[in-house]
C-alpha cells in the first residue's frame, strides 16, 4: 500500500494545500494507512475553552452538547471547536499498527493518551456515551487516526488512565514552566486553581525556589483556601481576571512595584491579555497557554500601553512533557489527590 505524508495532508479535504490542524474538512475514514496508527477512542478530554463555549451555547443541557460535538466532528472530521479553534486530546487503544508507522513496538491492544490536538487528528464518532459536565471529559465509541508525526504517551501502569489523560491535555504548560521559571523570580499565574494552574504553580515552586515567589489569580475563596491548604502558591488572591487595572494593582502591592518576572495564563476565558501584560515587569515573559488567547488583542494591547515584554504562545508540545507532568502527580500528594476526586 502506499506510504503517504508524515504531517497528514493527504487527509485533508478543504482546503487543499494546508495542513491538517489548519483544514476545514479531513478525511476521518477509519481505515489505516501504511504510516498510521488507528485508534479505538474511549474518551475525549476536550478543551476547557471549547468545552465550556459548547456547555454555555447549549445551556449545559448535555443532549444538545452531544449533538453540537456530533456535528462538529461529521462536518469537520475532527473535533475542532469552529469558535475557539481549538480541540483537545483522546485516549484510547491501539486497534492497528500502519507497516510504515515510526513506532513498531506498539502491539494492538496498547492503551495510549495522543499528545496532538483533537483539532488535526481525524475523528469517527459512532456514539457518545455520555458526558462529564465538571471535567471536560466525553466518553464515545469510535476510531481515530495519529499520523507518522503525531506523538503519544503509554499510559503508565501506576495510574488511572482518566487522571492520566486530564493531566497530559496540558502537560505542554508545566513543562514550559520549568524551561521559562528562574531561581529568585516572581511568578504569576493567572487562572491557579485550575488543573493546568496547579501544575503550573507546584512546577513553578519547584524552580524559583525558597527566595522567589508564586503568586496566584483565583476565583473565589473556596478555591484561595484550597490553594492556601495545599501550599500551591506562595500568595493567592481572589480577582477577576478580566478586571486589568484591578489585577495589576493588586500585583503592584503584592510586589512593591516590581510586577511578576513571568506571567502565566491558563484561563479559559477571552479579553484577559491586558491583565497578563499589566501585571508583568518591562523585559519580562508572558505565557499565554490559554487557548483563548488573542494574538492580535496581545500584539496591539502592548503596544498601546508601551510595555516591552516577550509573549509566548503556549506550545503544547516541548522535550519530556508527559514525563514532566506525571512525575508531578507522583511527587505531590496535594495535586494528585485533588485531580482524582474531579477525574476519577
Amino acid at each position: 500500500m502506499k506510504t503517504y505524508c508524515k504531517y497528514g495532508t493527504h487527509r485533508v479535504i478543504e482546503p487543499l494545500g494546508v495542513l491538517p490542524q489548519a483544514a476545514y474538512k479531513i478525511d476521518s475514514t477509519p481505515i489505516c494507512y501504511d504510516n498510521e496508527l488507528l485508534i479505538d477512542v474511549d474518551t475525549l478530554n476536550i478543551d476547557s475553552a471549547s468545552f465550556h463555549q459548547i456547555k454555555d451555547v447549549c445551556n449545559h443541557d448535555e443532549i444538545k452538547m452531544k449533538m453540537m460535538i456530533l456535528d462538529i466532528v461529521n462536518t469537520q472530521g475532527k473535533m475542532q471547536n469552529p469558535v475557539t479553534k481549538s480541540g483537545g486530546m483522546l485516549i484510547g487503544t491501539v486497534h492497528k499498527v500502519g507497516s510504515a508507522f515510526h513506532n513498531q513496538s506498539l502491539n494492538k491492544g496498547d492503551k495510549i493518551a495522543t499528545l496532538v490536538s483533537l483539532s488535526l487528528t481525524p475523528l469517527f464518532i459512532e456514539e457518545i456515551s455520555s458526558i462529564n459536565l465538571t471535567n471536560e471529559q466525553v466518553n464515545i465509541k469510535g476510531k481515530a487516526i495519529l499520523f507518522d508525526s503525531g506523538i503519544y504517551a503509554v499510559i503508565p501502569s501506576d495510574m488511572n488512565e482518566k487522571l492520566a489523560l486530564a493531566a497530559l491535555d496540558v502537560a505542554g504548560a508545566p513543562a514550559q514552566v520549568q524551561k521559562l521559571a528562574k531561581k529568585n523570580d516572581i511568578v504569576f499565574i493567572i487562572g491557579a486553581a485550575g488543573k493546568s494552574g496547579m501544575l503550573c504553580s507546584y512546577e513553578a515552586k519547584k524552580q524559583v525556589g525558597k527566595n522567589g515567589r508564586v503568586i496566584g489569580l483565583v476565583q473565589n475563596e473556596q478555591q484561595k483556601e484550597m490553594m492556601i491548604a495545599n501550599q500551591l502558591c506562595d500568595e493567592v488572591f481572589v480577582g477577576d481576571a478580566l478586571n486589568s487595572l484591578e489585577t495589576y494593582e493588586k500585583m503592584m502591592k503584592l510586589t512593591e512595584g516590581k510586577l511578576a518576572d513571568l506571567t502565566i495564563n491558563v484561563v479559559n476565558v477571552e479579553n484577559t491579555e491586558m491583565t497578563s501584560i499589566l501585571s508583568t515587569k518591562d523585559q519580562g515573559i508572558v505565557y499565554f497557554f490559554s487557548m483563548a488567547t488573542s494574538f492580535t488583542k496581545a500584539a496591539l494591547g502592548a503596544e498601546g500601553i508601551g510595555k516591552d515584554v516577550t509573549m509566548m504562545i503556549g506550545n503544547g508540545y516541548t522535550k519530556n512533557h508527559a514525563e514532566i507532568t506525571l512525575n508531578i502527580l507522583r511527587e505531590s500528594k496535594e495535586i494528585y489527590h485533588l485531580l482524582v476526586q474531579k477525574y476519577v
